[in-house]
């Protein structure tokens, strides 16, 4: 088995970024998610690097995992945070550390740069997620957040 290969996604990967990303939803909120809305979605980012990119996770020549970077200016820190979004692992993958490789690799990327930090949120039932974070270094911060979305 080849060694696990972190990579900035590439457009013809954006099928299989919408897929993860309606498999996602349904595990952790039981949410179909509508197929144009979310493969505009992705294509979105795609075609304007501003909105985010996405990372994947590579072995033997397929995709198994995936998440997306959204950026936060900070004016505390003067500079931009990266905010982990849409993080998916296939089944067959998890527990053997693929997120802690896409993490680390990402952490690596801001250690080089102008760039601040990490950021992510979880949901507050999502305990396995939680634990998996906890265990490669994150911390819990005393922020809440709070959201409205339009229907």
């Amino acid at each position: 088995m080849e060694k696990l290969k972190i990579r900035r996604a590439d457009k013809s990967e954006a099928g299989i970024i919408a897929d993860f990303q309606q498999k996602m939803a349904w595990e952790t909120e039981k949410l179909e998610l509508r197929e144009d809305v979310l493969t505009a979605g992705v294509g979105a980012v795609f075609e304007d690097s501003n909105k985010g990119l996405y990372y994947v996770a590579e072995q033997d020549g397929n995709v198994v995992a995936s998440l997306m970077i959204t950026y936060e200016w900070s004016d505390w820190r003067n500079g931009t945070v990266w905010w982990i979004q849409s993080v998916y692992v296939l089944p067959a993958y998890r527990g053997q550390g693929v997120f802690k490789q896409m993490y680390l690799h990402l952490k690596e990327h801001v250690m080089q740069s102008e760039l601040r930090g990490l950021r992510l949120y979880v949901d507050k039932t999502n305990t396995a997620a939680q634990k998996v974070y906890d265990s490669i270094g994150m911390t819990q911060e005393h922020y809440a957040m709070y959201e409205w979305m339009k229907g």
